[in-house]
């Protein structure tokens, strides 16, 4: 059956761009300037998708206060040394442009500030296969998942989009947990940072492009 999908938003880090390198070692420059212990490769992996002001609190144990100085810490390097140590995953680049040039609205639905993720894309040039770019408010106000996915569609609406059948791709559980407090469901890529246990609660779950193609545009 042809899928009938009136939108698609996607997820970045890990989704389309293999970004781990830049804000692992950001990452790690952070917690060195501050002073503060260095997890090891496999727990600063962890960072990667969520939230970082949450991950600060939920994952580092730093206080409110704290989380948002070790955020402004990290930001003053990562726009500068780390957002463009990434690599587009292959095959992605051609199933975005596939998308582009198909009837269905495209948005990107991110975590990541708005700023980094439009550099990050026009520098991969992808970001003209965009029909709207929603990340994260720069003042973290807007960086739950649910809150992005919420802003996603209404820029969509916007521009005329149908919003009926939407549908998230993403490679992390907070992806389909904060697509599903919208009624949208979302398609789980293993190339990306998830374990198989965040896989819980996604309609699919894809290993290729090709497969998310077949998913997403029949």
């Amino acid at each position: 059956m042809k899928p009938d999908w009136t939108c698609i938003l996607f997820d970045l880090d890990g989704t389309i761009l293999d970004s781990a390198p830049g804000i692992t070692r950001t990452l790690a420059w952070t917690f060195e300037k501050l002073g503060k212990p260095v997890p090891p490769p496999g727990k600063l992996l962890e960072y990667v998708g969520p939230p970082l002001l949450d991950s600060f609190q939920d994952l580092a144990g730093l206080g409110p206060t704290e989380a948002a100085r070790t955020l402004e810490v990290y930001r003053e390097r990562y726009l500068d040394y780390g957002a463009l140590d990434s690599t587009v995953f292959p095959g992605i680049a051609a199933l975005l442009r596939d998308i582009h040039d198909s009837p269905i609205p495209l948005s990107l639905a991110t975590s990541k500030p708005e700023l980094p993720a439009t550099l990050m894309l026009n520098h991969f040039t992808l970001a003209t296969t965009f029909d709207v770019i929603t990340g994260a408010s720069e003042d973290e106000v807007r960086s739950r998942k649910a809150d992005v996915v919420a802003e996603a569609l209404r820029r969509l609406r916007l521009i005329g989009a149908d919003t009926s059948r939407p549908v998230m791709v993403g490679d992390r559980h907070h992806d389909i947990v904060g697509a599903a407090e919208h009624g949208v469901p979302t398609i789980f890529v293993t190339w990306g940072y998830g374990s198989p246990a965040e896989q819980v609660g996604a309609i699919a779950v894809v290993d290729t492009p090709d497969e998310l193609r077949s998913l997403l545009l029949g």
